[in-house]
C-alpha cells in the first residue's frame, strides 16, 4: 500500500512538473535490430507529455512512409488507430535497414476576424478558400516535420539512409542502428540537403516514470551540421531538432518551421 501511494504521488508530481511541456511525437518499434528470413516489427505512433508513454493521443498514419534497404517504398500492414496510439506492422523481407517515418507538411496561419483571434491549419490549395482575403494581422508559417525511427534486419546499411533534400534530415558516419553504451556516435543534420549549422539538438532518455528529473541534454551542430553524442547508458532515446527561418518559403507563407524527431535505441556493451 505504501508503494502504491509513493507511485501515485510521484505520478502526480511528474504530471504537474511537465504540463508546461509541449506534447512530443514519437514512433516506437517493437525491436530496432532483428534477424531472420522474414521477421516482423510492430510500430506504435503517438504524442505524449513524456516520451514513450501513451497518455495523450494517437498520431495519424496518413503521411506514413516506409523505405526498404533497396530504396523502394513499402506499405504497412494491420494498421489501426486507437485513443492513445496508432499501430502497424512492417514485414522486413530484405536484409539491411528500414527508415520508418511520418512526414507532415502544410501551412499554419493566425489572424484576427472581427477582433477575435483565429487559427488555421491546412494546405496551400485550401488556404485561399478557408482564410478570409481581408484577414487582419495575418501571419502564415510553412511547416515541415519528420518523425522517424530505423529498424535493421541483419547488418545495418542500404539506401534507406539516403537523404531526400526536403526539410531537416539525419545522416552521418554512425548508423542509427549501431549505437552502443559507452561509445560515441557521429551524426549530421541537413536542411534541404545542405548542412544545418548551429542547430540545437535535444536528447531525452526514456523511462522518466522511474526517475525524478527530465535529464534533458542539448547539443549544437557545427558549421558542417555535425554533432556527436557519447552514450552513457543503454535504452531508448528521443532526439529532436527544429529550425525557424525564411528560406525555401512559398507564398502565402512568410516564414517556415522545419522539425525532426527520431527514436533511437542504444544497446548495452
Amino acid at each position: 500500500m505504501k508503494n502504491f501511494k509513493k507511485i501515485a504521488l510521484f505520478s502526480a508530481l511528474a504530471c504537474a512538473a511537465f504540463t508546461a511541456q509541449a506534447h512530443r511525437a514519437f514512433l516506437v518499434p517493437s525491436s530496432t535490430i532483428v534477424a531472420g528470413n522474414t521477421p516482423w516489427v510492430t510500430v506504435d505512433a503517438a504524442a505524449a507529455t513524456d516520451v514513450f508513454v501513451f497518455d495523450h493521443n494517437a498520431l495519424k498514419l496518413d503521411n506514413l512512409f516506409i523505405t526498404a534497404p533497396d530504396g523502394t517504398s513499402l506499405k504497412p500492414e494491420n494498421a489501426s488507430t486507437g485513443k492513445f496510439r496508432s499501430s502497424f506492422d512492417v514485414k522486413l523481407g530484405q536484409t539491411g535497414s528500414y527508415k520508418i517515418g511520418l512526414l507532415n507538411e502544410g501551412l499554419f496561419a493566425s489572424y484576427k476576424e472581427e477582433g477575435k483571434v483565429k487559427r488555421w491549419r491546412g494546405t496551400a490549395e485550401t488556404f485561399a478558400k478557408e482564410v478570409p482575403a481581408n484577414a487582419e494581422e495575418l501571419q502564415v508559417t510553412q511547416r515541415s516535420g519528420r518523425v522517424e525511427t530505423f529498424v535493421t534486419n541483419g547488418k545495418p546499411g542500404g539506401k534507406s539512409m539516403d537523404i531526400t533534400g526536403n526539410g531537416l534530415e539525419l545522416s552521418g558516419a554512425t548508423h542509427p542502428n549501431d549505437l552502443v553504451a559507452g561509445e560515441t556516435a557521429q551524426f549530421r543534420l541537413t536542411l534541404d540537403g545542405k548542412p544545418a549549422a548551429k542547430v540545437n539538438v535535444t536528447l531525452i532518455a526514456g523511462g522518466l516514470r522511474y526517475r525524478q528529473k527530465l535529464d534533458e541534454k542539448t547539443f549544437i551542430t557545427d558549421s558542417d551540421g555535425k554533432f556527436s553524442i557519447t552514450w552513457a547508458n543503454a535504452g531508448l532515446y528521443w532526439m529532436e531538432a527544429e529550425i525557424k527561418d525564411d528560406k525555401q518559403v512559398k507564398a502565402p507563407a512568410k516564414s517556415r518551421v522545419a522539425s525532426y524527431v527520431v527514436t533511437l535505441e542504444v544497446l548495452p556493451q
